[in-house]
């Protein structure tokens, strides 16, 4: 099995539709099996995890944010916040195995609103060939399915994270998750539901044998057993009614406070500081008016002229020129008058005296007919006038220009005092104030008092149940001592062979299996440790599944001799060796996947772990975990088919899928 393509619609971080290829297969003929996605913690590298888990098993799924929510509130909490109210919140996952012996791809899709009709989403199972149909028989029965390829017991084996590995390695005893993917993988779950099976059906024979003393003693048993359990619906069916009038009760609160927010009972408790803030607003707008007199009092109301004084500027700056132009006539005809002297004095032909003589006069003209002619002078200015104008004028579009920033500035503050006028309004009279405040207080009264009787509810129910359990226990007690003695029929007896057979069974079953997988563990550990003569050989113990190490002198090797990052390694190698135990081709992803390791473990994780941990290898990954140097090694080994960066915005909080990596 491999996965395909990742297609993520308005869901947790990621806005509109963002798009992954996870295929190993770079072309026809390479397979690189390592996609890499970077990203900075809290970026969306979980979210994608538990996008994948969602995908697979739907309600069934252990997604990392949902802790003890339903699957309806679980759905609601995965919409981006960004998505509008008419859009769908939509997860794809392609993949191929194989059936038949022949490749098939398929496409599980899952869409959901933000109130998920009936609390659940809406499940389709397409071929890669045909996205419009759905394969109907395939979706009825996805469940079933996906329990075949991928169970969900030894899922955590497959899809796991850096905490799930330093859980692992600081506990002497695994945890829960990875002792029950142990016993799913060994085939234990099967023959202990079979000794169940049987325990109930020597029960019953048992009760049909029984004389009528025996079977007055047990039928009192069972009496107190069927009271006991009728006890036990009843506080069951009194908590589901609680929880219900809970839910009820909390709408209410929250309609409450709702009402009190809308009918102003907020704005009531912050009446006396809106009426400062009213106050102060109006000191500024009076200091804003008074700003605005003075500046008219000044000689702003010449801006009502502006356009003469600008007229007069123009004017006064023509009669300056034609009064240059006067003056500078008479000193040329002066200037002329000498040069033509002094030319008749000289020997010069009349001829071109004359022709001198006409040039400068024509020269006059041209003057006066640039200057003097058609202009009337009628403002009779000097420069120092003219100056004193320019300098109003300036003075003028200054003051135009701080006017208006007044004005605007006035007409702020005034819509900000109505806008405290309008919520001193809307807050609510004493009288109403005081109703608003004790329904408010009421509403919390009261699911104070309904979470207080759930609880009690909740104590009883784990009281009965534990009465159920010593009264299962005495009944199988009576059964043994009482009618075993007196009745040794044939299914009996032979139910007892059966049962001690399935222990023999399941004893030689978990050794052999135990035996294969210490064989796997060893090698992958000591593959991946750089001191291969520090443990020559590991043990599994058959009850807890603990690990025990051993040297090559067959002494244990204590874990706490092991450092940090020896004993993620360990994890790693007890994760890698229940994979490969359990015979099954199938993808592995690892979120967070170097922790405490030093550079040396690192090195040897990304060299050899990653590239053979399984045929397809998704690593979510910060850019301390895989760096520059660890992405360097895996380019160069032409490890990496994919590589993707999340892009995380905090201002948006939202995180868009981009290609790359940090480097």
């Amino acid at each position: 099995m491999k996965f395909l393509e990742l297609v993520l619609k308005n869901f947790g971080p990621y806005s509109g539709e963002q798009v992954i290829n996870l295929d190993p297969k770079t072309d026809d003929e390479n397979l690189r099996p390592i996609v890499l996605l970077g990203g900075m913690n809290g970026g969306g590298k979980t979210t994608l995890m538990d996008a994948i888990r969602l995908a697979l098993y739907g309600h069934r799924a252990q997604c990392s944010t949902r802790g003890n929510l339903s699957y309806s509130d679980f759905l609601s909490q995965c919409v981006n916040s960004h998505a509008q109210p008419f859009e769908k919140t939509q997860i794809e996952l392609a993949f191929e195995h194989i059936e038949n012996n022949q490749p098939v791809k398929y496409r599980i899709v899952r869409n959901w609103s933000k109130q998920p009709k009936d609390g659940k989403d809406s499940l389709g199972i397409f071929g890669e060939e045909d996205k419009t149909w759905g394969i109907d028989t395939l979706t009825n029965i996805w469940d079933e399915y996906i329990e075949n390829l991928l169970p969900l017991g030894i899922s955590n084996l497959f899809l796991f994270d850096g905490e799930q590995v330093k859980e692992l390695a600081e506990q002497d005893v695994p945890p829960a998750a990875v002792t029950e993917a142990i016993r799913a993988l060994l085939g234990l779950e099967l023959a202990e539901r079979l000794a169940i099976d049987i325990d109930i059906l020597v029960n019953r024979k048992r009760k049909e044998l029984a004389d009528t003393k025996d079977l007055a003693n047990l039928e009192e048993i069972e009496a107190q057993l069927q009271q006991l359990q009728t006890e036990y619906d009843v506080e069951t069916r009194h908590g589901a009614s609680l929880q219900e009038e809970l839910k009820t009760a909390e709408k209410n609160q929250q309609s409450a406070f709702d009402k009190f927010v809308s009918d102003g009972g907020k704005i009531a408790g912050e009446r006396d500081r809106l009426e400062k803030q009213k106050v102060a607003k109006a000191d500024e707008l009076e200091n804003a008016r008074e700003s605005m007199s003075e500046l008219a009092a000044s000689a702003l109301p010449l801006t009502l002229v502006e356009d003469l004084l600008t007229q007069a500027q123009r004017q006064g700056e023509k009669e300056v020129k034609i009064q240059q132009a006067q003056m500078a006539r008479e000193i040329l005809e002066e200037r002329d008058k000498r040069l033509l002297a002094w030319i008749n004095q000289q020997e010069v032909l009349a001829t071109k005296i004359d022709e001198i003589k006409k040039f400068l006069e024509q020269d006059v003209d041209t003057l006066n007919s640039s200057f003097l002619q058609g202009q009337a002078s009628w403002l009779l200015t000097d420069a120092e006038t003219l100056s004193q104008l320019g300098n109003i004028l300036y003075y003028l579009q200054n003051s135009e220009k701080l006017a208006k920033q007044q004005l605007t500035s006035l007409k702020n503050k005034e819509e900000e005092i109505i806008n405290l006028e309008r919520q001193i309004q809307r807050a609510a009279e004493p009288e109403e104030y005081k109703k608003l405040v004790t329904t408010l207080q009421e509403s919390q009264d009261k699911v104070a008092q309904l979470k207080a009787k759930l609880e009690t509810t909740n104590h009883r129910l784990t009281e009965l149940a534990d009465s159920i359990n010593k009264t299962k226990k005495s009944l199988q007690e009576y059964s043994v001592e009482n009618i075993d003695r007196r009745n040794r029929e044939h299914i009996i007896a032979a139910s007892a062979k059966v049962q001690e057979t399935l222990k023999i069974f399941r004893e030689k079953l978990t050794l052999r299996k135990l035996n294969k997988l210490e064989i796997e563990v060893t090698e992958c550990f000591r593959y991946l440790l750089h001191k291969s003569d520090l443990v020559h050989r590991i043990a599994i113990d058959t009850n807890t599944f603990s690990l025990s190490l051993y040297n090559q002198a067959g002494k244990t090797v204590p874990k706490h001799r092991l450092s940090a990052g020896e004993k993620q390694l360990l994890a790693i190698a007890f994760l890698w060796g229940l994979a490969r135990v359990s015979g099954r081709s199938l993808p592995v992803a690892i979120d967070t996947p170097l922790g405490r390791l030093d550079s040396s473990h690192r090195t040897n994780l990304v060299e050899r772990y990653f590239p053979s941990a399984s045929h397809q290898v998704i690593l979510l990954s910060t850019d301390t975990e895989i760096g520059e140097r660890e992405i360097k090694t895996l380019r160069q080994n032409e490890a990496i088919a994919h590589e993707y960066l999340l892009k995380y915005d905090p201002k948006s909080r939202q995180t868009t899928v981009k290609e790359g990596y940090f480097w």
